[in-house]
């Protein structure tokens, strides 16, 4: 199995397609299609978000309010600056890590319905 080194890891991550927790707004949605599931993500106030989808509809825990950490490789190895990217896992504040994200869609709360 290939592992790649913590630098090469590092290195990498500025060429990752990402949503950056500084470009977020109270109000924005995503949609996270993971390997296994999706994921709906609303922003919410002093940096909690409402989760519903995949283990949160599993253990039905859906819009639950929470922190997320950030996105990791699979490792405790964490970028806290993101709040989603493609090929890393999100990990929330409850310590649930999805599987590899393959897919995001922002939706800023000024297009919504």
């Amino acid at each position: 199995m290939f592992r790649a080194s913590l630098d090469t890891l590092v290195n990498s991550s500025d060429l990752l397609q990402e949503v950056s927790r500084k470009d977020l707004c109270a109000g924005d949605r995503l949609a996270v299609k993971t390997c296994n599931s999706v994921y709906t993500i609303r922003v919410e106030q002093n940096g909690l978000f409402s989760v519903s989808g995949g283990w949160f509809d599993r253990k039905s825990k859906s819009c639950s309010k929470m922190a997320i950490l950030g996105c990791t490789w699979g490792g405790s190895a964490i970028k806290v600056d993101i709040v989603a990217a493609c090929g890393l896992r999100i990990e929330f504040g409850n310590r649930v890590i999805t599987s590899p994200i393959q897919k995001i869609f922002v939706f800023s709360r000024g297009v919504q319905n």
